[in-house]
């Protein structure tokens, strides 16, 4: 189980706890910190970690105001808001570690998957940085790193399974070392986040006086709590598909359909909210989890069947900006549950994209020596990038059927 909430403070920084500090030189006593950055969307972010994983210092820049006004994530926008605060993102998380960058013994950056205007960004201002004072230089996958956050906070061994899903991801693999994922499967077309979010713009939950300032994800979680799903009824994705990919393409268009079919019963215009908004995030919000439940319910067969995990206490961490909905956890739970599996989910704070999780990576790498680079080597950005070795055909050609679980949550 994670730590006491206590112990769980004492890691965030700025509240109320005083970094230890050499008298003479006002140095840490840690022997090895990394800095770390995240650009790899909309978020700005960088943190100060030592090698025992404890956050010495943090900054985030948050820029879902600017594109919930805008309707979604512009990249040009993105990159220029990015451009803006990096500077002053990275020195706050220093600042409030107490550390110099001298003091540093790596950066580790994002550099792949993501947006490659985003990515940019960050990749130029830590070249120059590491250059600048002649340190390591550790190149991040985003996607990894989301997966290897719950390490931070307590010890989960390899192997362990993991399901990421976020805005711009969903994807289930087998970690089995800090650079080593078997990938089981991915979406498709587009995330559920990303699903999530069309949905709450088509319906324009910013209209709504509970739902201005959340995502698109917030926004459907919330109003869900008071809906009805079963007054919409909504085909799962994918159903006769024995495979772990995710397909959320089709539920959008479904949902679409609904929403246009509504909005001529009540005789409104595109851009007015409807009465049933609740009932339609109900549904749209269980449809997606039971999706997510059953993709990852055969990822765990299948890793049983083949001997991916440990056969005492083997582990599902649940991980990305939409591991944060708390109906979709309890999805999980229900599968996890009769699969006798652990199912972890960091905190919310660091389930969505952070400098922290970036630090916590390369604090992993540095460990083990694995992807340091020396400050001069020229790195390039990707924005599409698969995570570790691809065995969806093989996840497809077992095909595993499954059993008949119904996933009822109330509300």
């Amino acid at each position: 189980m994670f730590p006491t909430k206590a112990k769980l403070l004492q890691r965030l920084p700025n509240l109320g706890r005083t970094l230890r500090c050499s008298p003479v030189s006002g140095k840490t006593p840690y022997s090895r910190l990394v800095l770390g950055i995240e650009t790899s969307c909309d978020d700005t972010g960088a943190a100060v970690l030592d090698e025992t994983g404890e956050i010495l210092g943090e900054s985030l820049h948050s820029q879902t105001e600017v594109h919930l006004k805008t309707g979604g994530i512009i990249p040009p926008v993105a990159q220029q808001l990015h451009r803006e605060h990096i500077g002053r993102v990275v020195q706050e998380a220093l600042d409030r570690s107490n550390v110099d960058p001298s003091q540093l013994s790596a950066v580790a950056t994002t550099v792949k998957p993501g947006l490659a205007l985003s990515l940019g960004i960050g990749l130029e201002f830590s070249q120059r940085l590491v250059k600048q004072h002649n340190k390591p230089f550790i190149p991040i996958h985003h996607m990894e790193a989301h997966a290897l956050t719950v390490r931070m906070l307590q010890p989960v061994a390899f192997p362990f399974l993991v399901l990421l899903v976020s805005g711009g991801h969903s994807l289930l693999a087998v970690a089995r070392g800090v650079d080593d994922f078997l990938l089981l499967g991915q979406s498709l077309d587009i995330a559920a986040g990303d699903a999530l979010d069309k949905v709450a713009r088509r319906l324009s939950l910013i209209k709504h006086p509970q739902c201005s300032t959340l995502s698109g994800g917030q926004a459907i979680e919330l109003l869900a709590k008071d809906g009805d799903r079963t007054k919409f009824l909504l085909t799962t994705p994918m159903g006769k598909t024995n495979d772990c990919c995710f397909s959320f393409s089709g539920l959008h268009h479904q949902v679409t359909l609904m929403i246009k079919k509504k909005e001529a019963e009540e005789g409104i215009e595109e851009g007015t909210l409807l009465s049933c908004v609740n009932d339609i995030a109900a549904a749209t919000q269980h449809t997606v989890a039971t999706h997510l439940a059953k993709r990852t319910h055969r990822a765990i067969l299948f890793c049983k069947a083949n001997n991916l995990l440990p056969s005492s206490n083997p582990t599902l961490v649940v991980s990305g900006g939409v591991a944060s909905n708390q109906y979709i956890r309890k999805a999980l739970s229900i599968i996890t549950d009769k699969e006798e599996v652990s199912l972890l989910c960091p905190p919310a704070k660091f389930c969505t994209d952070n400098g922290v999780m970036i630090a916590w990576n390369g604090v992993e790498r540095l460990r083990e020596g694995k992807g340091i680079l020396p400050p001069n080597v020229d790195v390039c950005f990707e924005p599409k990038a698969p995570l570790g070795v691809d065995m969806i055909a093989e996840v497809r050609a077992s095909g595993i059927k499954l059993p008949s679980i119904k996933i009822r949550i109330p509300n």
